[in-house]
């Protein structure tokens, strides 16, 4: 082991640099001076100020402020200086163990990322189930309100108030079969091409047009209602918004923050465009969406025959029908459906007529014929 060093050393009272020899002993350095003086350092009285990391000279002070100081370039002088000593010296860093801790700093990263993993994918749905049930109807309904402002425009919602009614008595007819909910139900019917509904918090239901023109009888229209309706009932929404939106949503949530709502109004809906509900949520609205129609005495038939359509036109097209690509279907979910629903009922009361029924469909034609007197 080397025994003698080079370095330079500072009194701490000027800023001269005096060249130094430096010699390690069993229990101190030994110091001496260009011009004849020596020191002697106690190992355990020495603080390391630098050369802890990598390509940093090595610096360590000695005494009472201004301490005195000893700069060596060489980093194995650190090495030396353990090896010399009688006992550890575990406050002056050791570059054998960098490696070792680098080791460590990568196995730990590794480990972490595990762990965030199941925080995200266990611990944060985890937490917004157990907060889900003390969110405040009014701010629930709030962000709602702020949602429907950003996903159903004024501007596209189709207003008949004669077909609007007939709409709202399927919608009523579901709900009293429901007579627990503290939900205030609205339906707002949209403009859009796209065969899609969808939930938001506080007990909004949109529907678009497209889904309106898809389904055949109004028994597949209630169907997809009572399936959006447990997505209400059960909070999915509002757990999923929570989930994936950001902490400040949970804690405005839990305190019932209705200031802060509007300001979740636009992501709220950005989540809702990308919304995939889980599979146990899934399971859950269609389970008791046909105990819901079971319920209303309304046959569940126009459920199933709505999902078949669906999935028809899915294998006739490229592009997933838009109700399936936020609503992920399974190979066997009809045939549960089909298990749950059983035989239909002998006389099943008919929610509206035929004529009716299309005249409905065409909610939206009216807005179109006035917007085109309007120009």
């Amino acid at each position: 082991m080397q025994r003698l060093w080079h370095g330079v050393y500072l009194d701490g009272l000027s800023a001269k640099r005096r060249p130094v020899t430096i010699q390690l002993a069993g229990e101190a350095l030994h110091i001496r001076t260009s011009d004849g003086r020596s020191l002697r350092w106690n190992y355990h009285r020495i603080r390391q100020t630098q050369g802890s990391y990598e390509g940093e000279p090595v610096r360590l002070e000695y005494g009472a402020e201004p301490a005195q100081s000893l700069v060596v370039e060489d980093i194995a002088f650190l090495n030396a200086l353990q090896e010399a000593s009688v006992t550890p010296i575990r406050h002056v860093h050791d570059p054998r163990r960098r490696r070792l801790r680098l080791r460590s700093t990568i196995v730990s990263a590794l480990a972490l990322v595990p762990v965030l993993a199941g925080l995200y994918i266990w611990g944060i749905p985890a937490v917004a189930n157990l907060l889900a049930p003390l969110v405040p109807l009014s701010w629930e309904e709030r962000l709602g309100d702020s949602v429907l402002e950003h996903v159903a425009p004024a501007d596209l919602r189709c207003n008949d108030s004669i077909r609007s009614a007939k709409l709202e008595r399927i919608l009523d007819r579901l709900s009293r079969a429901a007579p627990d909910s503290p939900y205030h139900l609205q339906l707002t019917v949209v403009d859009r091409p796209a065969i899609n509904a969808f939930a938001l918090p506080g007990g909004q239901i949109v529907v678009l047009r497209g889904l309106l023109e898809a389904a055949d009888t109004p028994e597949q229209l209630a169907g997809v209602l009572a399936h959006e309706l447990q997505h209400v009932y059960k909070r999915h929404s509002t757990r999923t918004i929570i989930e994936q939106v950001s902490t400040g949503v949970l804690i405005a949530a839990v305190t019932g923050d209705i200031t802060g709502t509007l300001a979740f109004g636009v992501e709220g809906a950005r989540v809702l465009g990308m919304l995939r509900y889980s599979r146990l949520h899934e399971e859950e609205a269609d389970r008791e969406g046909i105990r819901l129609l079971q319920a209303a005495d309304i046959d569940s038939a126009g459920m199933i025959a709505f999902y078949r359509m669906m999935e028809d036109t899915h294998t006739r097209r490229a592009n997933t029908p838009s109700y399936l690509s936020t609503h992920p279907d399974t190979g066997d979910r009809i045939a549960n459906l089909v298990m749950l629903a059983g035989p239909s009922p002998l006389n099943p009361t008919a929610l509206l007529s035929g004529e009716e029924w299309n005249d409905v469909r065409s909610i939206c034609q009216r807005r179109v014929d006035s917007a085109a007197l309007g120009k």
